[in-house]
């Protein structure tokens, strides 16, 4: 057989894009199984997007992923969306289906999948969910599709807030109320799952952290962040340091792109290499 010199193309589109690790744990796997694929990291301005979406048509792209700020935009340039992408009304990942780009949302299955892993599970819960962002509004939904009771809403953008809590309590079995963040959060008594959908304490300024009222943690509460890097923020170690149970983005993170690889390669993921790997670039 003749040797094979084209690489099957995936990559992450977005601005700014330069320090998303996402690229390190796709390759370790490629690599683990033995994979010809490869994983670009692009740089793509808002007003380029349709221009990289015809440019993966035309390098005949496995897929990519989308961060801030096209997660939103993308959807009008794709051929078709998944239920859950649809739902949620954005997309982080595109895979190619009968030479289709499909849209679909690992986010917030990833962080139930990490979740699941910790041994915490939804069903009947109570979460309090800090932000209405792109990834917060995947959690929400995911979390109340997994069986949450409720999934209470905290945002600083009223609209924003709204629109998330009515989408789940009218699209899920799950009750959604909308709680303003005005100074201090306070936190729903109740709360038994506590999660950090927003950015605040990602590096660079891992050392902030939610404002929010932690007198209200409390031993036996579940408290998750998607903050990823680092590690352990200042959010999850006062949380600890409470008696919660906590629990961090690496593994939303490594899950949502165990289930990328898997859309893009059709081959199961090394979901415990992935996590080693981004492991080890936070620790370079």
């Amino acid at each position: 057989m003749a040797k094979n010199y084209r690489a099957e193309l995936v990559a992450v589109f977005g601005d700014p894009v330069d320090d998303n690790p996402t690229g390190a744990i796709e390759e370790a796997a490629f690599a683990a199984l033995g994979l010809n694929y490869r994983y670009l990291t692009v740089r793509v301005l808002p007003e380029a997007l349709g221009a990289a979406i015809a440019g993966a048509r035309a390098f005949h792209m496995k897929g990519f992923n989308l961060t801030m700020p096209h997660k939103i935009r993308v959807i009008p340039f794709l051929d078709g969306l998944t239920d859950a992408a649809r739902l949620i009304g954005a997309v982080n990942t595109v895979y190619l289906e009968n030479d289709r780009l499909i849209g679909e949302n690992t986010d917030g299955k990833g962080f139930v999948e990490a979740l699941i892993s910790e041994g915490v599970d939804l069903t009947g819960k109570q979460i309090t969910l800090l932000g209405a962002g792109g990834a917060a509004r995947a959690i929400g939904v995911e979390c109340a599709l997994a069986g949450a009771k409720r999934v209470d809403v905290i945002n600083r953008n009223r609209e924003r807030g709204l629109e998330l809590s009515r989408l789940i309590s009218s699209k899920t079995s799950a009750q959604s109320s909308y709680l303003p963040w005005e100074g201090t959060a306070k936190i729903p008594e109740g709360t038994q799952i506590l999660i950090n959908g927003t950015c605040v304490g990602l590096a660079p300024n891992g050392h902030e952290r939610p404002d929010i009222d932690y007198q209200a943690i409390s031993e036996g509460m579940v408290v998750a962040d998607v903050v990823f890097n680092p590690e352990n923020p200042p959010f999850l170690r006062e949380a600890a340091a409470r008696g919660a149970k906590t629990i961090t983005g690496l593994g939303m993170l490594a899950c949502q792109a165990a289930r990328n690889f898997t859309l893009w390669t059709g081959e199961k993921a090394p979901l415990e290499l992935m996590k080693d790997a981004l492991r080890a670039e936070f620790a370079q």
